[in-house]
């Protein structure tokens, strides 16, 4: 049986065993749209700034500790892999994340009242708007979330690009000595070794890493506190602090307060800083990518110019054709 619920435009049904609520379930029931949810990284960012809020409140003596340690335990448990289905709104979905936040301030609300020993959908204990929501805004929680996401991806990112620079930059010594044709517009031009067509695939990859470094460090200035335009109201400098002082505890992150809160509050622009240097790296990517393969073309009526290791039959009907499917750079060799 579904549970009533209520808000302030009348009554809706949800499901009984739902951690979500009412506003949730309105915004499913609005926006059908992808079937996408939010990504495990922005549920996490969002729980941690609910976890970090909670602790600042208490600290701050507006929260009571009781109700506050409830909601800290919840985001524990969402943090540690719990309850991650109930975050069902659409990707898609209306104003500035306004569902994205009620969705996790629902589950947090209800998750604590029960650890509280009330039930889901009561909010006479715990309530999605205040305590969870307290001190807080979409327009400053969802910001700081999408930055938080991002960084949590971020160093796994550039690790991986690296590894990869390192990886060309040892084919390309070992290919140091091997000659080939250099090509302009695919006619032959001038002599160059594979080593060095290597080696400048290697620097690519680096100068991609450099700039998605480089733009992290605009994702670690936060606008939590800002609250709904950027001027703080019912937050406070102390609140601010607080907050982004737990977020840096919990995340090991470089973070800080934005030195102009309407800045990060209005503006995507950071965000777009770090899409375009994740664009640049992709683009390198690619163009390395689209390099082997036709390096790689053959092996007899084509270029041939290196062997890519066989990982799988390429055809259906030949079953003796291979498709340079996943380059392993440990098994790649030059053909002479």
């Amino acid at each position: 049986m579904p549970r009533v619920e209520r808000d302030p435009l009348g009554e809706f049904s949800v499901q009984d065993d739902a951690y979500y609520g009412i506003q949730t379930a309105r915004a499913v029931e609005n926006f059908p749209i992808s079937g996408l949810h939010a990504h495990v990284d922005l549920v996490t960012a969002t729980v941690l700034i609910k976890k970090a809020a909670a602790l600042a409140n208490i600290a701050l003596g507006r929260l009571d500790e009781r109700i506050g340690r409830a909601i800290v335990a919840a985001a524990d448990e969402i943090l540690a892999g719990a309850l991650r289905d109930q975050f069902v709104v659409d990707v898609y979905q209306a104003g500035a994340g306004t569902s994205h936040n009620m969705n996790t301030n629902e589950v947090l609300a209800n998750r604590a009242a029960e650890l509280l020993g009330g039930r889901r959908g009561e909010y006479t204990s715990v309530h999605p708007n205040d305590p969870v929501n307290m001190g807080q805004s979409t327009n400053d929680v969802f910001p700081t979330a999408t930055r938080l996401s991002l960084l949590l991806g971020h160093d796994a990112l550039v690790q991986s690009a690296r590894l990869l620079a390192a990886a060309l930059r040892d084919k390309a010594a070992a290919f140091e000595s091997v000659l080939k044709v250099g090509r302009t517009h695919l006619q032959d031009a001038v002599p160059m070794t594979l080593g060095q067509e290597f080696g400048g695939y290697a620097a690519c990859i680096d100068r991609g890493a450099d700039d998605v470094a480089q733009a992290a460090a605009q994702l670690r200035e936060l606008n939590l506190g800002a609250t709904a335009v950027g001027t703080g109201l019912n937050a406070g400098d102390d609140y601010t602090g607080r907050a982004v002082d737990n977020l840096r505890q919990f995340t090991g992150f470089d973070l800080r307060p934005a030195e102009n809160r309407f800045r990060v509050t209005q503006s995507m622009g950071d965000v777009l800083a770090y899409s375009g240097a994740m664009r640049r790296l992709a683009v390198e990517l690619g163009k390395i990518a689209s390099d082997l393969r036709l390096l790689s073309m053959g092996p007899r009526a084509g270029l041939g110019e290196i062997a890519l290791p066989a990982v799988q039959p390429g055809s259906s009907i030949m079953p003796g054709k291979v498709n340079p499917s996943v380059p392993r750079w440990s098994t790649w060799s030059a053909s002479r």
